[in-house]
C-alpha cells in the first residue's frame, strides 16, 4: 500500500462493474472526499467502454490478478463481483496487503467470514462489508424514534424487500447452483437481517419459510423470517419477486406506539438514473407522502398517527467513514464479525426451511 498523506486521495481498485460495482460502488467512490476511483476490473468489453465512458480517468483490467500485481501503487480494493468469488478475491487482496471493501454477503458461511476477519486482522488491515441499508432513510428514521424513546419498548418488528417481478430474470443471483450462493435468502435477506440485528441485537432462534414460485426459478423467490432476539423483540422479515401487491417496508409496534412507513429508500432509483451525490447538494431526500407515520391506536392508511420527516438516506457516509477508518483509525463502519453473524442467522434461516423446525442459535 501506497504512502499517502492527508492531501493524497487514497487510490481504490474495483473488482467487478455489473449492478453492484457501476450503480453503488463506483459512483460513491467517486464521490468521497479522500478516495480516487483508480481502476475498474471487468473482463466484460461493454462494461470496460462503459467505465472509461462514465470516469474517462480510470484505468481499466481484465482480471483481478492485473490488479494485484499492481498491489503497491493502491490503498484499497473493492470487491464488487458475483458472490461465489468474494472469498478468494477478499483472501487474495487481503495477502497483497491490500484493505479491502466487499459486498453483502462477504461470504457463503459464517465460518468463511470468520476466516477472513481473522486473516485481516492478522495483517493488521481494515476488511469492511457493504451493507448499504444501514445508510437508508427509513431505517436512519426508525433508529431515531427508536433511540428517542418514541416508540416505547419495541414487541415487534416487521421488514418487507419486496417486489414484482413475476418472469425470471436469470443469471447467477437467481441460479440453482449452490456454488453461486444466489436467491433472495442471501441477496435481499442479507439486508433485512442485518438491519434487525442492528437495531435489536443478538438472535436466539430462527425460523424461515422458503418458496420457489415462478415458473422457471431456480432458487427462492419468496421467503419469509422469523426471529427472537435476546432482548425479546420478535422481528418478522419478508424478501420476495413475486409481491403482487407490496406491503410497508416497516411495520414497528412499541408499548408507546408503532410506526409504518411504505416505499423504499430513493437513492438507489437516483443512482440507477445516473445521478450523482454532490457537495452541498440534496441527496437521499424523499416527498413528503411518502413519509412514515407514528401513531397509537389509528390507522395510517385513513391518516391516523402523525407524519415523521424521512431523515435522508446517506449512502455517502459509508465510503467516508472507509476514509476515515484508513486515515484515522476510526471504526470500521461494517466489520466483518458483524456480517458473520448475519450469515448464522441465514444459515440456520435455511436448515429451517429445509427441515421445518425451529433453529437455536
Amino acid at each position: 500500500m501506497t504512502d499517502t498523506g492527508s492531501g493524497t486521495p487514497l487510490r481504490v481498485g474495483l473488482v467487478g462493474y455489473g449492478l453492484a460495482g457501476s450503480v453503488f460502488h463506483a459512483p460513491l467512490i467517486a464521490a468521497t472526499d479522500g478516495l480516487l476511483l483508480d481502476t475498474v476490473v471487468t473482463a466484460n468489453p461493454e462494461r470496460q467502454a462503459q467505465a472509461r465512458a462514465e470516469f474517462p480517468d480510470v484505468r481499466v483490467a481484465a482480471s483481478a490478478d492485473e490488479l494485484f500485481a499492481r498491489a503497491g501503487e493502491l490503498d484499497l480494493v473493492v470487491v464488487a463481483s458475483p458472490n461465489k468469488t468474494h472469498v478468494p478475491l477478499a483472501t487474495a487482496a487481503l495477502k497483497a496487503g491490500l484493505p479491502v471493501v466487499v459486498d453483502k454477503p462477504v461470504a457463503g458461511t459464517a465460518a468463511e467470514a470468520r476466516e477472513l476477519a481473522a486473516l485481516a486482522e492478522e495483517r493488521g488491515l481494515l476488511l469492511s462489508v457493504f451493507q448499504n441499508r444501514r445508510w437508508d432513510n427509513d431505517f436512519l428514521t426508525l433508529r431515531s424514534l427508536i433511540d428517542a424513546g418514541e416508540l416505547g419498548d419495541v414487541w415487534r418488528f416487521e421488514s418487507r424487500f419486496e417486489r414484482w417481478r413475476p418472469q425470471p430474470k436469470g443469471g447467477w443471483r437467481e441460479s440453482g447452483d449452490p456454488a453461486e450462493i444466489g436467491g433472495l435468502l442471501y441477496d435481499l435477506g442479507s439486508h433485512v437481517v442485518d438491519q434487525a440485528l442492528v437495531l435489536f441485537g443478538p438472535v436466539t432462534h430462527v425460523y424461515a419459510e422458503t418458496d420457489v414460485r415462478r415458473p422457471g426459478a431456480e432458487t427462492d423467490d419468496d421467503t419469509f423470517l422469523a426471529l427472537t432476539h435476546a432482548g425479546g423483540v420478535r422481528s418478522h422479515l419478508y424478501v420476495s419477486a413475486t409481491a403482487a401487491q407490496l406491503g410497508p417496508r416497516f411495520r414497528v409496534l412499541g408499548s408507546r406506539a408503532g410506526y409504518v412507513k411504505y416505499g423504499l429508500d430513493p437513492q438507489e432509483a437516483a443512482l440507477r438514473e445516473g445521478h450523482r451525490p454532490q457537495p452541498g447538494a440534496e441527496w437521499g431526500v424523499e416527498p413528503e407522502f411518502l413519509w412514515g407515520r407514528l401513531g397509537a391506536g389509528e390507522s395510517p392508511v385513513t391518516g391516523g398517527g402523525r407524519p415523521v420527516p424521512s431523515l435522508p438516506g446517506a449512502y455517502p457516509a459509508y465510503y467516508a467513514a472507509v476514509a476515515a477508518a484508513l486515515r484515522e483509525g476510526a471504526a470500521n463502519p461494517v466489520t466483518a464479525h458483524e456480517a458473520a453473524a448475519a450469515l448464522d442467522v441465514l444459515e440456520a434461516a435455511r436448515r429451517s426451511a429445509r427441515e421445518g423446525v425451529t433453529v437455536a442459535l
